[in-house]
């Protein structure tokens, strides 16, 4: 998922548009699906195949009839590409039954086909501040495997039971047949909510989110509410500003969490699959450490290792240097859930922690499951596996179909199986170009919002400083919402870490300059 969220209105300038056009030209983003690939997909959106545990094909008559579930999503207004429903439910005894319906993607792709191959190249959804630049057709994403309301849709349907605590006591999983009944958007749940005007079983996302948000602080798990980067109009002048996440927002991911930790634990007895992994800030990789690499195919995001001994300590002198108090007693996870995103100083931290996500990678066993240290994902505190956006991630296809035959006590096809080594090397290719399009839509849109803006002086809060030339680093702007580079004068003054200054905007044109700005 992008570090930083942009959103662009529909009256964004020509400039950026243009500007993004090129950007998606430079970058060789697809702007079609080559043919053979898109009439795969027209001809499965009109009679899925669904797979079975014997490797051969049914039709949709052939699958569990849950129909009666009343699932409902909950996405961004506008999505059509759902990748979740759910029904939550309280039991007599006070413990939960979650249903999460899973976009069935392999009920519409063919292994080793056109489409499974541009699948392949494209590993992810890319996001353009304009546009998105879909893993699959929309005929499929937005269509025939979209959960739309109203619609008979395979799906792989999740029961995850849990006891009044909130703690996961049983996990089923199997192929089904769902129909969800409405579409929601998180504005209009956190308002219902709020309210007191939702219905149980929405109702009730608040009281399990907000039991699992407990059960991940006792863990110890880092939940980062990074600000999402939003584009306003105002008086006819495009404003870049912050929103924070709405708690709904947060209770929703929990539900994700779960069933991808659920994943994870069905993997891990089964003795194959593929987790998503992160080392702990504290340490270095798992193989530096005396880890066995046999029988492991790990791959990090960045193209390289994991962040170095002592960044946490480095983030200790970042927050000294913002003004956010880290009492030495209190965790790097406490800390964060303390921090207020709506608080310049604070967002600004918030965005310099994403750094200990660097490290963030695949890992694909087969046989004998690799050991703790190996399978953990820090910030989740526990083991973790991307299953929830099959619609919009390569990988989650691949982990449906490992859940389901792990649960059945069934061998994977041979298709999953035989795809496994690689998907590591491929999710991390596909991570670093979707990384690589956020890093340069960032630079457009922060450079055209602000392009008729050159000369004028801003408020700034100095976030970084280069260790060779402390006379150059990364400022924070406290209106707009921006974060830029900043150079004083070779024989200046070091930039003063930490403080507030007035910055000047040097250069700003979408497409030929970034944002660059100079102290007053």
């Amino acid at each position: 998922m992008p570090r930083r969220h942009m959103h662009v209105t529909d009256a964004a300038e020509a400039p950026l548009r243009a500007a993004l056009r090129e950007l998606r030209i430079d970058l060789e983003v697809p702007d079609h699906f080559p043919p053979t690939a898109q009439a795969e997909a027209d001809s499965a959106a009109r009679a899925p195949r669904i797979p079975a545990a014997d490797g051969a094909v049914a039709t949709e008559h052939a699958l569990d009839d849950a129909t009666d579930l009343p699932l409902f999503t909950i996405d961004p207004p506008g999505s059509r590409d759902l990748d979740q429903a759910m029904f939550l439910a309280r039991r007599p005894d006070g413990s939960f039954r979650i249903h999460y319906a899973i976009a069935d993607v392999a009920s519409f792709v063919t292994p080793g086909g056109a489409l499974d191959a541009e699948a392949h190249h494209r590993v992810t959804t890319l996001y353009f501040p304009d546009e998105r630049i879909p893993l699959y057709p929309y005929a499929l994403s937005e269509g025939a495997a979209s959960l739309l309301p109203d619609q008979d849709r395979p799906a792989v349907l999740w029961q995850l039971d849990l006891d009044p605590e909130g703690v996961l006591v049983a996990t089923s999983v199997r192929r089904a047949l769902v129909r969800s009944r409405a579409r929601l958007d998180y504005a209009g749940v956190q308002r219902a909510i709020d309210e007191g005007t939702a219905e149980e079983p929405l109702d009730l996302l608040r009281e399990i989110g907000l039991l699992r948000e407990e059960l991940e602080v006792a863990r110890g798990a880092i939940s980062l509410h990074v600000p999402e980067q939003e584009i306003v109009e105002r008086n006819g002048r495009y404003h870049l500003e912050y929103r924070a996440p709405l708690p709904a927002y947060g209770w929703h991911a929990q539900i994700s969490l779960l069933t991808g930790m659920a994943a994870a634990e069905l993997m891990l007895a089964a003795g194959t699959g593929i987790l998503r992994t992160l080392p702990s800030p504290k340490l270095s990789t798992p193989f530096e450490q005396g880890a066995p690499p046999s029988k492991l195919s790990t791959s990090f995001e960045h193209g390289g290792p994991p962040p170095p001994t002592g960044s946490v300590a480095r983030l200790r002198l970042t927050a000294r240097a913002l003004g956010v108090d880290w009492p030495h007693h209190t965790s790097y996870s406490a800390l964060i859930r303390s921090l207020d995103p709506h608080c310049a100083r604070h967002a600004a931290f918030l965005q310099e922690c994403t750094a200990l996500l660097r490290g963030a990678g695949y890992t694909a066993f087969d046989g004998t499951p690799p050991s703790a240290s190996e399978v953990l994902h820090a910030a989740v505190a526990a083991p973790y596996a991307h299953a929830t956006a099959p619609l919009r991630r390569l990988v989650d296809r691949y982990t449906s179909e490992l859940c389901l035959a792990a649960y059945a006590g069934h061998e994977p096809a041979d298709w999953v199986r035989s795809a496994l080594a690689a998907l590591p090397h491929e999710m991390a290719t596909g991570s670093r170009r979707a990384n690589q399009v956020e890093r340069a839509c960032v630079d457009l849109v922060e450079a055209a919002l602000l392009r008729d803006r050159v000369g004028e002086t801003f408020e700034a809060l100095v976030v970084d400083i280069q260790e060779q030339d402390p006379t150059r680093g990364t400022v924070h702007l406290y209106e707009p919402a921006v974060i830029g580079p900043v150079e004083a004068a070779p024989e200046g003054p070091a930039l003063p870490l930490g403080q507030h200054i007035q910055v000047r905007l040097a250069e700003a044109d979408p497409g030929l300059e970034p944002v660059r700005f100079t102290p007053v």
